[in-house]
């Protein structure tokens, strides 16, 4: 089941990032996206009301939490019914978390050392974060060029129609956030979902 997670990711290549700090609004983004016929998405850990919406959306999508820097905040978002979680860095208190609890780790990376480290200790998909201040489409090539056995999501301020491009350099699949759903009604939402699913098909 777990690995399929991931699997699932790789097939549907856009991986939306929701970041508010409100239970509801979180929820409502959520809702529009899947009617836009996403089925797995990350919500950020911005606040402990977060941890209400990922009960919620979990009814409905597969979460992945992200954001998850110490352990307390792994098992609280497993809890409410997380079945991922991410982060922006890699520790070993989080692997073992996910080890023990047969549920996958997003470990971040920003290098191309601590990419492969994660990938030593079989983290099964690494998030490149902050892509966009990396280098963006360049630096992903650069990185997969001596290891095309990364499993690579590029992840920190990517735009939408930036997405097929990364795709295009070998990454896995992309994380999207504020640009996806920031500045835009939920039906216009669900648009945007529904037109980069087809792009990427």
């Amino acid at each position: 089941m777990n690995k399929n997670l991931i699997e699932m990711l790789g097939e549907e290549k856009i991986f939306p990032i929701i970041r508010s700090k409100k239970a509801q609004e979180v929820i409502d983004t959520a809702k529009a996206l899947v009617d836009g016929g996403i089925k797995i998405m990350e919500i950020n850990v911005e606040s402990v009301e977060v941890y209400k919406a990922i009960e919620e959306v979990s009814k409905f999508a597969v979460v992945c939490a992200g954001g998850i820097i110490t352990s307390l905040q792994a098992d609280t978002a497993l809890a409410a019914g997380a079945q991922v979680f991410s982060s922006p860095i890699f520790h070993m208190n989080l692997v073992k978390i996910s080890k023990d609890r047969q549920i996958p780790f997003i470990a971040g990376a920003s290098t191309p050392n601590e990419a492969y480290n994660a990938w030593k200790a079989r983290i099964p998909l690494i998030k490149l974060y902050p892509v966009t201040a990396m280098g963006g489409v360049l630096y992903v090539e650069d990185i997969l060029r001596p290891m095309p056995f990364l499993k690579i999501l590029p992840q920190g301020n990517v735009k939408l129609n930036e997405v097929k491009a990364y795709i295009d350099a070998g990454a896995y699949a992309v994380g999207v956030g504020r640009d996806f759903y920031e500045g835009y009604s939920y039906s216009e939402i669900t648009k945007r979902a529904k037109t980069i699913a087809a792009e990427l098909k």
